[in-house]
């Protein structure tokens, strides 16, 4: 999961590309807190700033940005790691030749082995890192050198890309900057990886446009970017300097299947992708959970829940100093209770592990355990690295062994896949509350919030069925686990990484309840009434916005 962005300014005397790119991250920070790049160029002359960390850390000035990068066009990229390792050599956008090329990409690759070959073997060309977004550029960066040219004009750029189609297996989304020529995006041919488009009135040249592309909307509407448009699986568009954008169909389009998972935990819920609203598929996704827990517990199950909590994402200081430094409950909200906690995904189960273990700790009667999105049982292969195959808590289990290894009562799982061995084995009759609901449900979530018009035909499910857009081979999950091994480094998780409306650097703590939660008779007392404030918090209410 990265954040990609890329921005043309109408006006070529421009200097201040770079200050729209470093605005533009903080919008998409919540899709890698890793590392941060910014290219621009200017007078044919290319101008770079990258490192480790949030981009408060990398660009630490600011207000200097126009001075230390100028430029009239460039690109950005937030870093999460997925293959490769985590150094600074590999934090984007990534610089070759010919043409001044530069690259930021979102996404991975799942042939990477087999592109080192070809680039060693044939292409004869130095890859430098573990990254497979260096062997993309490489890819492309040979294709265009195969052109034999000094000079590239529109029609060559996109005819190097076909190469890049036809040897590059996975998902993503892309932008590059040949500079002093142009800007360029584009999109595998199943459009798993998000990427968008916008323009606006140059606000120094009367009459021109700037053109903005992004990982996520937001980007654009928070910069005044309007008109956006969704770039197509298999389509590139390029803005030439001081031109409109071409729009080009590279290959033809296999499906219209975003990740899911950008609904479920991705991005930001003031997005919209591919037509789809973030916000409204997830208070879908929430009504069909209410709906399960009611089906599955009944009437008098349902009424006999004392509170609903969300459980609050811990954040990135929460990695550092361990949940429970981070998090703190509520007693008089827990003591003697049923209680009903509510996540989004459980991947490992770390953090919905010790949540229920605090819960109990904290006087709760009996814990259910209700998560949003389907148990997650293989390897997310498009973008994230969620863990070995081993690491995560749902695969090869049981729903009884889920919620054993975690500590709830009770796991209710909505929008599960069911397949006839766990149809068979989840609800048999001494398991009378083990139902999974169908992933259809899940999808249709989704499709319930489309705004306007949309070519989505589905989704990219494989992390919940084991069934992927395109062909993975089996050596590239051993490819992974060796690097993994041989790495050594840190893995982070959905159930470990900020939320996008999240604070990932404040050090307050922040509770497990949000403004009180009692779904059934009156409202609790405020904390202070029921206990002194030496044995419980002040305050209910979270300082990081719980959803």
């Amino acid at each position: 999961m990265c954040g990609i962005s890329a921005i043309l300014l109408g006006d070529v005397k421009a200097t201040t590309a770079a200050v729209e790119l470093h605005e533009s991250i903080y919008y998409l920070q919540h899709r890698g807190q890793d590392a941060a790049g910014i290219t621009v160029c200017q007078g044919g002359r290319l101008y770079q700033m990258k490192g480790n960390g949030l981009a408060s850390k990398v660009f630490q000035e600011p207000a200097r940005l126009a001075d230390n990068l100028p430029g009239y066009g460039g690109i950005s990229h937030v870093r999460y790691p997925t293959a490769g390792t985590s150094s600074a050599s590999e934090a984007q956008p990534f610089y070759d030749s010919p043409f001044g090329l530069s690259l930021a990409v979102n996404g991975n690759l799942v042939n990477s082995q087999e592109l080192r070959s070809f680039l060693d073997l044939e292409a004869r060309r130095h890859v430098n890192t573990d990254s497979d977004s260096e062997l993309l550029l490489n890819v492309y960066a040979h294709a265009l050198h195969e052109l034999g040219k000094a000079r590239a004009n529109a029609d060559d750029i996109f005819a190097g890309l076909r190469d890049v189609y036809a040897r590059c297996n996975g998902g993503f989304a892309c932008v590059a900057m040949i500079t002093g020529f142009g800007i360029l995006g584009f999109r595998d041919e199943n459009g798993i990886r998000p990427l968008c488009l916008g323009s606006r009135p140059s606000a120094t040249l009367e009459g021109a446009l700037d053109y903005f592309m992004a990982s996520e909307s937001v980007a654009l509407t928070q910069l005044g970017f309007t008109n956006i448009v969704d770039i197509l699986p298999g389509q590139a568009v390029f803005i030439q300097k001081g031109g409109k954008p071409q729009f080009r169909q590279i290959v033809p389009m296999k499906s219209y299947t975003p990740d899911i998972f950008e609904h479920v935990y991705f991005s930001r819920p003031d997005s919209t992708s591919d037509g789809i609203s973030v916000h409204r598929s997830r208070q879908n996704m929430g009504r069909k959970l209410a709906d399960k827990v009611r089906e599955i517990l009944g009437e008098k199950g349902v009424e006999e829940i004392d509170v609903v909590i969300p459980i609050p994402e811990p954040g990135q200081k929460a990695r550092q100093q361990g949940i429970r430094r981070k998090l703190s409950p509520i007693q008089a909200e827990f003591r003697d209770k049923v209680v009903l906690l509510v996540d989004d995904s459980i991947v490992r189960g770390n953090t919905s592990r010790e949540i229920v273990l605090m819960s109990r700790e904290a006087g709760a009667k009996k814990v259910i355990l209700a998560s949003c999105s389907p148990e997650i049982t293989h390897p997310h292969v498009y973008g994230i690295d969620l863990a070995d195959p081993a690491q995560l808590v749902a695969h090869g289990k049981t729903r009884e062994q889920i919620a054993k290894e975690i500590g709830a009562d009770e796991v209710i799982t909505c929008l599960l896949p069911i397949t006839v061995f766990l149809e068979q084995k989840l609800t048999a009759p001494d398991n009378p509350q083990l139902i999974y609901q169908s992933l259809d449900d899940l999808q249709a979530a989704c499709f319930e919030a489309i705004e306007g018009e949309t070519k989505v035909t589905g989704f990219e499910v494989g992390v919940f069925s084991g069934h992927y857009q395109t062909e993975v081979p089996e050596s590239y999950f051993q490819h992974l686990s060796e690097l993994r091994a041989s790495k050594g480094r840190k893995r982070k998780s959905p159930d470990e990484q900020p939320q996008p409306d999240g604070h990932p650097d404040d050090p307050r703590k922040m509770t497990l309840v949000a403004n009180g939660g009692p779904v059934n008779g009156p409202s609790s007392p405020p904390p202070a009434a029921a206990a002194s404030p030496a044995q419980e918090p002040e305050a209910m209410t979270s300082q990081e916005d719980i959803r």
